[in-house]
């Protein structure tokens, strides 16, 4: 499948230079396109590298001074070029079609076409809404329900009652309202504490691969719209993360911690419990949060502290041996003062 130049064009709301009848075929990555394909120039290096891409147009926010490429001058072209690549690869229809070796309980409650692959399990009483695709292997426990539109790759487990809003994806291997981890101590033992809660999550949210999402002590663990996580992040219970927040790879928030709207907790960045994290804000890499931070900060290091005070002792940080050497001479030189000797 073939468009023109203008055709994308006109489907991204962008402007043609250059030679608008240009047939295109797909997308590719920008050192390896073919002439008869798309690329996108996202950042000022690669728009100063036009030339060296073979691709025939290429996505910009603004004209270069030189070149012979088509262009297609869009606001945002990265964002643009994820409405080519649907473009080239539509959506395939959602067929109803249940695989004779999964097994669906009691009651389930079909929406519309749904698909269901060789092994999964469907408890009793769940709600799947039109155009789910649950993967082999997959188990969503009873009273579990789950929206529209929603993608739930291999061996993912849904645990009972945990609501999954639309266009929810759920990478392989997850598992969303495992047991928090919680437990009494009683004498010299502990005694498991029973988790009654549920976990939800709202529309367009992505969990990564090989997640654990803590159903809640009581009540809700809450991932709110457009929350996207990335691969062997976990969530404890009674956890709620804001609106459009990024958990980048091994990120761990612990129990009933509140994560604001737009915030970004970078890879191995660890929250302590009981915490609150205001709205766009950015913890940076494996720091270790154990006090609440206030909104549009930037953190990082162990304990958290603000970026820059973080980088001024960072930067100190290879001058202790000699400073260690200077004090230990001066102490040394004061003794001597002190005693009166030369």
């Amino acid at each position: 499948m073939k468009r023109t130049v203008q055709e994308i064009a006109n489907a991204l709301g962008g402007k043609v230079v250059g030679r608008a009848d240009l047939e295109v075929s797909g997308v590719a990555p920008f050192e390896d396109a073919a002439s008869d394909q798309l690329v996108y120039a996202g950042s000022s290096e690669y728009l100063k590298r036009i030339q060296e891409t073979g691709a025939g147009v290429v996505l910009v926010s603004e004209v270069p001074e030189h070149g012979e490429k088509a262009l297609i001058v869009v606001e945002n072209p990265r964002v643009s070029f994820m409405d080519v690549l649907a473009m080239f690869n539509p959506k395939k229809e959602v067929v109803h079609r249940v695989s004779p070796h999964a097994h669906v309980g009691e009651n389930v409650v079909f929406g519309g076409p749904v698909q269901i692959g060789p092994g999964a399990v469907i408890g009793d009483g769940v709600t799947l809404g039109k155009g789910c695709v649950i993967s082999p292997g997959v188990v969503i426990e009873e009273g579990a329900s789950i929206g529209k539109d929603v993608r739930i790759h291999p061996n993912v487990t849904i645990g009972h009652g945990c609501i999954l809003g639309n266009r929810v994806i759920v990478n392989a291997g997850s598992v969303v309202g495992s047991d928090g981890y919680g437990f009494a101590p009683d004498g010299t033992a502990y005694r498991k504490i029973i988790h009654t809660g549920i976990v939800q999550i709202d529309d367009d949210v992505e969990i990564g691969a090989l997640n654990a999402i803590d159903r809640a002590t009581n009540g809700k663990t809450w991932l709110k719209r457009g929350v996207k996580t990335d691969n062997h992040v976990h969530v404890a219970h009674n956890v709620e993360v804001g609106e459009d927040t990024l958990l980048v790879a091994q990120v761990g928030i612990a129990g009933s911690s509140k994560v604001g709207n737009h915030v970004i907790l970078a890879g191995k960045a660890g929250v302590s419990g009981h915490l609150s994290i205001g709205d766009n804000t950015i913890v940076g890499p494996a720091a270790g949060v154990v006090k609440s931070i206030g909104e549009g900060e930037v953190v990082s290091g162990v304990p958290a502290m603000p970026h820059r005070l973080w980088l001024r002792l960072m930067s100190l940080m290879p001058k202790l041996p000699e400073m260690k050497r200077q004090v230990n001479q001066l102490e040394k030189r004061l003794e001597k003062l002190e005693s009166g000797s030369d």
